[in-house]
This record gives structure tokens, sequence and C-alpha cells, in this order.
């Protein structure tokens, strides 16, 4: 786990260095789902957490396991591995949730293994392939195919992710968070 509080450490600084100057433009969280690794622009990340226990909501899509208390803060959390229609898989010590705010919702992501924080320059990105798509559920999220060395990361667009997601369990999680502040 010496590694998430790695990672998590650099996305704080990321977002802290940002103030001053935009030092998390082209960086991006990776994540593994399935076979594939994902990554997610660093400025959504607000940290990552161990796996932890997971409230059921009932009567919700599948993807949406359920609420997480995060100091006091009450979060949905979504399991991505569902999200993209894949095979869901067995939660262990390595499974992580990583914690996101798109457009002042807080949402966890459940991912079965960080991979790494990396800079991807505009230039290595590319569109996603159009060839194909329409039995591929997973692309409508995928804004870009960003290239680091001989491998490709599929780039998130967090909004579209999160977009679909029950909104109103997400909104109204958070509207208690604020009124309770």
């Amino acid at each position: 786990m010496e590694e998430i509080s790695e990672v998590k450490g650099q996305a704080a600084q990321d977002r802290d260095a940002s103030d001053e100057h935009d030092t998390s433009k082209g960086k991006y969280m990776t994540f593994k789902s399935g076979s594939e690794y994902y990554g997610l622009e660093i400025q959504y990340v607000d940290e990552i957490r161990c796996f932890q226990a997971i409230t059921p909501i009932p009567e919700t899509e599948d993807y949406i396991k359920g609420l997480i208390n995060l100091r006091g803060k009450i979060i949905p959390v979504i399991d991505v591995r569902l999200r993209f229609k894949q095979e869901p898989f067995e939660y262990n010590d390595r499974t992580c949730i990583i914690v996101v705010i798109v457009k002042s919702t807080m949402v966890g992501l459940i991912v079965e293994k960080i991979a790494e924080v990396v800079e991807i320059q505009k230039e290595n990105i590319l569109p996603p392939p159009t060839i194909g798509r329409t039995g591929k559920v997973q692309n409508k999220y995928v804004y870009g195919i960003g290239k680091v060395g001989g491998t490709v990361k599929l780039l998130l667009d967090a909004d579209k992710l999160l977009n679909d997601v029950n909104t109103a369990a997400a909104e109204q999680t958070n509207e208690t968070n604020l009124n309770e502040e």
C-alpha cells in the first residue's frame, strides 16, 4: 500500500502546485481495469483510498456499489469494470478507490490496481478509433489514446464517465455533505 500513498502524495502535490502554475497539465493517474490501462486527468483526482466497506444502495444500477464514509462525507462508489460492461472481479488487497471530483460532484471509482502518474504530451494523444465502435460501450468514455513509451493508455473523459451515473444519488449525497458543513 506504500505506492498508494506515494501516488496520493503526487496527486496532492500536483494540485497544490497548480495554484501557482498549471503543473498538472498533461498528467494522468493510470489504473488497470481488465486487461487495459486507463488514464484520468490528475486534476480530477482528489485522493486514492485503500478498499473499504461499502454500504449498498438498493435499486440502483449494478455498477453503483453503494456509499462510503470519507471523513464524514458520504460519497457514492462505482465499480469501473462493471461500468464498462466487463466481467466483475473479486476485490483484493490491490483494489483501490480513486476519489474524483467532477463539477463539484465527488465519486469513488473502484479499480483493480493503480498503475502510476504519467505525463502525456498533447502530440502523443490520438483520437479513439471509429472502426467497430458500435459494440464497444467503453469507447463512449474514452476521448483519446495516450502513447507512453511503447504502451498506450485509454484516456477517460471524467465528465462522461460520471454523467450517466445515477446523478440523483451522487448529487443528493453531495448536497447532504454541503448542508452538514
